[in-house]
């Protein structure tokens, strides 16, 4: 079983770059989709990038693309968000997920992913 531990968050100012780390434990991780998510206060959990477990190809929501990157080290287990041009909209905690199963649903929506970490916090102050 995969386990995901999220870092790198923090705070700093609109303009700013940031670069998040996820850390699966687990030999399988090279299998799986991988995404991350951001929740504010408030709001809905949120898609914001997503790559898969073969090719690498990537998806970005809207208000994230030409900002932030999404990476993978498969030899090392982790996936990466680098973000850049921080905005204090991107206030929010930001999760990695893992899709580890066959699902339906489409790999933006957060119901495809079945593994969580627990988070790391990101706040971009105006």
């Amino acid at each position: 079983q995969v386990q995901l531990v999220e870092s790198g968050g923090g705070l700093v100012q609109a303009g700013a770059s940031l670069r998040l780390s996820c850390d699966a434990s687990g030999a399988t991780f090279a299998n799986y989709r991988m995404g991350w998510f951001r929740q504010a206060p408030g709001k809905e959990r949120e898609f914001v990038a997503t790559i898969s477990a073969n090719t690498g190809s990537t998806d970005y929501a809207d208000s994230v693309k030409g900002r932030f990157t999404i990476s993978r080290d498969n030899a090392k287990s982790t996936v990466y968000l680098q973000m850049n041009s921080l905005r204090p909209e991107d206030t929010a905690v930001y999760y990695c997920a893992a899709k580890t199963r066959f699902t339906s649903w489409t790999v933006t929506s957060r119901r495809a992913y079945d593994l969580w970490g627990q988070g790391t916090q990101v706040t971009v102050s105006s």
